[in-house]
């Protein structure tokens, strides 16, 4: 064994030389690295620790489970609540069919060179860019003008709107198109990282394509579908500007029993309270109250689903 100066020795076998050398190239990216972590860690505790501190106090049993009072500047809060839950389980029920029949399709039934494959990823690609007002709008447009309107002109022709009007159900989709590019691209992901040798067995076995989606592609990929219902609902249960055109109501001290009725929504009431209050003093501590309420609400909302997703992915052995 022979050693190269200032390089390290030579393998007797292959005759490679080996480096010894400490490589110091990486400790200055882990280091920024650390840094931006420990600073968005800070940023959160700042942000969390002011909602908490100023919110806490106003948080009991009568503001979580009784409605509003005196314009908005006493009692609760709890239709907001119930209408932002009601909402979120809409827009889930309306976004994840959808979003994983489209992956499905991207993946397993098109060629990635194909015209069509390539026009879907376009539009996909597009719609996670276009702002969330232009969501709002186009919810005003086409679900209450045009298919609300055209059930209102077909069904109830001699009778006021009955679909063609603000309405919890084109405020959950509206949201549901709002976060269908995220169900899409979180489902892929998750079918990408299938074992091509699963698929391989069921088609050996006998199994149809069919077949193969349903009782293997699908519930491999259940987690990873998981995943973006957490990341859809962590998204819809904050956003303001698609449900204030759609449905969602300054004041309403009932709750909505119909899908043509409209609610109130938590973000919606911190925007209102927030903007349109003329005592600010007096709605601050409701303000708070409520954010705190609704980032405990969409911790709750996201905590069920990693729940579920963690004991599916026990149950298969992937971790």
């Amino acid at each position: 064994m022979s050693t190269v100066a200032g390089q390290g020795r030579i393998t007797p076998v292959t005759g490679a030389v080996l480096d010894f050398k400490p490589k110091r190239s990486g400790l200055i990216p882990r280091s920024l690295t650390a840094i931006a972590i420990g600073i968005i860690i800070l940023i959160l505790a700042v942000i969390m620790g002011n909602i908490i501190l100023e919110g806490y106090g106003i948080i009991s049993w009568e503001f979580l489970s009784h409605p509003p009072e005196q314009g908005m500047e006493a009692g609760g809060i709890f239709p907001a609540i119930f209408g932002t839950v009601a909402l979120v389980i809409l827009m889930v029920i309306a976004v994840v069919p959808v979003g994983v029949f489209t992956a499905v399709y991207l993946h397993e039934y098109t060629r990635p060179d194909s015209w069509s494959t390539r026009l879907i990823r376009v539009a996909v690609n597009n719609l996670a860019g276009v702002p969330s007002i232009v969501f709002g709008l186009f919810g005003l447009g086409f679900f209450i003008a045009f298919v609300g309107g055209g059930l209102d002109s077909l069904f109830y022709p001699d009778e006021g709107p009955v679909w063609g009007q603000p309405a919890i159900i084109w405020a959950a989709l509206t949201l549901a198109l709002l976060t269908l590019p995220v169900v899409i691209v979180s489902t892929e992901e998750a079918l990408r990282a299938i074992p091509t040798e699963l698929k391989q067995a069921s088609y050996a076995l006998g199994g149809t394509r069919l077949q193969t989606i349903r009782r293997i592609v699908i519930p491999q990929a259940a987690p990873g579908i998981l995943t973006g219902s957490i990341l859809a609902v962590s998204r819809g249960a904050g956003e303001v500007a698609p449900i204030m055109f759609t449905g969602a109501a300054y004041y309403l001290p009932y709750l909505p029993s119909k899908l043509n009725d409209q609610f109130m929504e938590l973000g919606y009431h911190i925007y209102v309270m927030a903007t349109q209050s003329p005592d600010i003093e007096a709605t601050k501590p409701i303000l708070y109250g409520t954010v705190l309420v609704l980032l405990m609400l969409t911790f709750a909302l996201n905590s069920v689903a990693v729940i579920i997703r963690s004991r599916m992915r026990k149950r298969r052995g992937v971790y």
